[in-house]
């Protein structure tokens, strides 16, 4: 897991009700502790509907386009939906990607979509 923590971007693989795989390139952070990764995101995302329905996803490396560039490993998601535990997702996010990340949440404040953020918990099997 440390590896994918490591990684620029990820790819996301959910799985929609029929069992088809949906593929997301995401920004990715370890939490302090390395235990989990997390990603945030926009709360109405299809990939997030994903995950409240079939939890199982799958991580690789890839590159800001999405092309993998490493192995599949599998893992378990969950949606942070307090407060509390949302702000520990984007700390983890904003710690890695900081300045880029600075810019994303000041555009999505100046958007309006700032208040449909959440963030996204994810264990690797394994």
């Amino acid at each position: 897991m440390t590896t994918l923590g490591d990684e620029s971007y990820v790819s996301l693989a959910t799985f929609r009700k029929s069992g088809a795989e949906v593929r997301t390139p995401v920004w990715i952070a370890p939490s302090p502790t390395g235990d989990v990764l997390y990603v945030y995101t926009n709360r109405t995302s299809g990939k997030v509907k994903r995950i409240r329905n079939d939890s199982r996803v799958c991580l690789a490396p890839c590159t800001a386009s999405g092309r993998v560039t490493g192995d599949w490993s599998e893992a378990q998601a969950r949606m942070l939906d307090t407060p509390n535990e949302r702000d520990i997702g984007l700390d983890a996010v904003v710690r890695k990607y900081g300045l880029q990340m600075q810019i994303a949440l000041f555009a999505s404040r100046i958007t309006g979509r700032h208040a449909d953020r959440t963030a996204i918990e994810i264990r690797v099997s394994g």
